[in-house]
């Protein structure tokens, strides 16, 4: 395979694996661009090698920083901004994972300690059964809060030999 067509396969198959973590599929594609990149991209490079417009470069990219997944770097005598992806798979892995555990894990939490407390008769069916399945889900939430938090915290040969015995 040429490397324009490897190119090309990544930056798409990438796209496609970012919206199942949570981001659409042209910042997925700029992730991947500047992953494979040896050099920090302008936006000006983003737009011409995925065919986008400014705004949706601009975007993107803003969004990519926010997730922590991409820093912008500036160089004396440049009007420019360049950015650049960390190449280390572990970390923009931890980052996915502490961004969504933000995102999505510490809000159901939140709001399953606000349910958690139902006024009324502790007898009803109904209340009964509701704070039953909102206590049996916080404990799981949590549970996997702290999953999540413990691999975060990780290093990675401590992450991937705990993987691997997982996996055995």
């Amino acid at each position: 395979m040429k490397y324009n067509e490897a190119k090309e396969k990544f930056i798409q198959a990438w796209g496609s694996l970012g919206t199942s973590w949570g981001i659409n599929r042209t910042m997925a594609q700029i992730h991947a661009l500047l992953l494979i990149s040896p050099e920090a991209l302008t936006t000006e490079d983003i737009m011409e090698q995925l065919n986008v417009s400014r705004g949706n470069a601009n975007m993107n990219t803003r969004a990519l920083m926010d997730w922590g997944l991409v820093k912008k770097e500036i160089r004396s005598g440049e009007r420019k901004e360049f950015f650049h992806a960390d190449k280390d798979i572990h970390k923009v892995a931890v980052q996915i994972v502490k961004e969504r555990r933000k995102r999505e894990l510490e809000p159901v939490i939140e709001i399953l300690e606000e349910l958690k407390n139902i006024d009324g008769d502790k007898n009803d069916k109904k209340s009964k059964a509701l704070s039953e399945t909102v206590t049996n889900i916080q404990n799981f939430s949590k549970k996997i809060n702290k999953v999540l938090e413990t691999a975060v915290k990780a290093d990675e040969s401590w992450f991937w030999g705990s993987l691997i015995k997982f996996w055995k």
